[in-house]
């Protein structure tokens, strides 16, 4: 006994603990996210030099000052260097956050951060960032709330930059808006900042009932909450005064669009860079080993906070490990259409692709993993092959493919729901996927585009109709944690 305690001593890395491995994580938390931001600042002059961006300023002007609806395609609304610097300036945002409000980072303030710098390449921006981050410094403030318990739900509370741009630069100007001349009305500022403050009291509010609604199930736990409270805003907004819905913008970028892969090697070659990374930090913090990552992966990652019961070692394993799995799936669904003609072009490494790498990777410290979401990934696949053969045999045309964008962002999203696979198996895992990939288009209209979560939401309500149903023909759950 005393032989085996003195080998899970000698395991136990500088940034573990003996009794809970997540209590001096926090100082790699720290690390890894700024080493994150840093290599978005470091890829930006690559980008610009590689893109011949010129005009590297007016487009990030350009970025910060349309509205950005999904999905936005910031790569196309400006350019790849500018969408980097925008992606880095949010992530550094959120990283003096963390750094001057004292948190020791937990997996939800990792997750938050991912989702920040996720959507900084499509729809979120360091400008319509703030009302609702001062939303939530003022709850903590005016109802006595520790801002530091609630950091995490600042961050998340920017899904909703979407409708703080509208509310700038097009709302109260009948809905029109130029990028050659931009206009701004007082009562848009103010229409933004009561909305934001608004945002940061209700937000608090709604995650923990919409938490429990979907019992976990739900990784991204923020967009059921956030996805319903944008459904209401938006309906007053529009459908409820008969205002016209304005349309996402229409970008005329003939030189990005005329890059069939917009921009494959380069990000191949920043993603690959990121996961090896990861891997060797996580090796090296383990105490040069990968020990206990296979622990890991045996996990069903419900309700299982992989920072406590792993290490944040073993956690930058599976995020580069699992960023990997994401890399070869996207490299692979971007070929479908060339080897099979008959299908409709797909895209590539656009700006919303590239956010949700990020957004896939969210919840790696707390939840995902590739042995879980394989069947959620899998879900999807089968509902491309139905769709494929009932086209086929009814002579339609085959509306989509996997690469199409809409399929592309909701798939990373429903990863969320890989407890699903990990608690009652792969094939309630691969029934969670092909269920939402079923509504992942649909979904956005009810909220009108302006929830950046819609993904999360997707995934939320997927689990509110799966739940029930397993309940009710008692089907039961195949695995469990050894501990937790």
């Amino acid at each position: 006994m005393k032989r085996i305690k003195k080998l899970h001593a000698a395991h136990v890395s500088f940034y573990d603990s003996m009794e809970h491995h997540a209590k001096n994580a926090y100082k790699l938390i720290f690390f890894f996210t700024f080493f994150i931001t840093a290599a978005f600042f470091a890829a930006v002059p690559v980008a610009v030099g590689l893109t011949e961006e010129t005009d590297f300023f007016d487009n990030l002007v350009r970025i910060l000052t349309s509205p950005s609806k999904l999905v936005t395609d910031y790569f196309a609304l400006g350019g790849l260097g500018s969408t980097f610097f925008n992606a880095a300036v949010c992530g550094l945002i959120s990283n003096l956050i963390m750094l001057f409000s004292r948190v020791h980072p937990n997996a939800s303030t990792f997750a938050a951060y991912m989702l920040v710098v996720a959507h900084g390449f499509y729809g979120l921006n360091f400008l319509n960032m703030w009302p609702t981050l001062i939303g939530v410094m003022l709850y903590c403030l005016i109802m006595k709330k520790p801002f530091v318990e609630n950091v995490h739900v600042a961050l998340f509370s920017t899904a909703l930059g979407p409708f703080i741009s509208d509310f700038v630069f097009r709302y109260t100007l009948n809905g029109s808006f130029s990028p050659e001349n931009v206009q701004v009305t007082p009562l848009g500022i103010v229409l933004a900042l009561l909305f934001g403050i608004a945002a940061g009291f209700v937000v608090p509010a709604l995650l923990p009932g919409t938490t429990a609604m979907h019992r976990g199930f739900n990784m991204y736990k923020a967009g059921l909450a956030i996805g319903i409270l944008g459904i209401f805003v938006y309906s007053f907004m529009y459908r409820s005064l008969g205002i016209d819905v304005p349309e996402a913008l229409s970008i005329d970028n003939p030189e990005y669009y005329a890059m069939p892969y917009a921009y494959r090697s380069f990000m191949n070659v920043f993603l690959s860079i990121l996961f090896v990374s990861a891997i060797i930090f996580g090796f090296f913090f383990n105490r040069r080993s990968f020990r206990g990552y296979r622990e890991l992966l045996k996990s069903t990652g419900y309700d299982v906070d992989f920072l406590d019961k792993f290490g944040m070692p073993d956690c930058l394993i599976n995020f580069g490990v699992y960023g990997f799995c994401i890399l070869a799936y996207l490299n692979v669904i971007f070929i479908l259409p060339e080897i099979f003609p008959s299908l409709p072009a797909g895209t590539g490494f656009t700006g919303p692709t590239v956010g949700v790498v990020f957004a896939a990777l969210t919840f790696s410290a707390n939840g995902q993993q590739p042995r879980t979401v394989g069947p959620i990934a899998l879900g999807y696949v089968a509902l491309f092959v139905a769709v494929c053969a009932i086209c086929t045999v009814s002579g339609l045309d085959i509306p989509w493919t996997l690469s199409t964008q809409a399929y592309i962002n909701g798939l990373a999203f429903a990863t969320g729901l890989c407890a699903f696979s990990g608690k009652y198996g792969a094939k309630i895992g691969v029934l969670a996927g092909f269920l939402s990939a079923v509504i992942c288009t649909s979904t956005s209209q009810m909220h009108g585009g302006f929830v950046l979560y819609n993904g999360g939401f997707t995934a939320g309500l997927t689990a509110l109709v799966l739940l029930p149903i397993l309940d009710f023909y008692k089907v039961k759950t195949k695995f469990e944690d050894n501990s937790k």
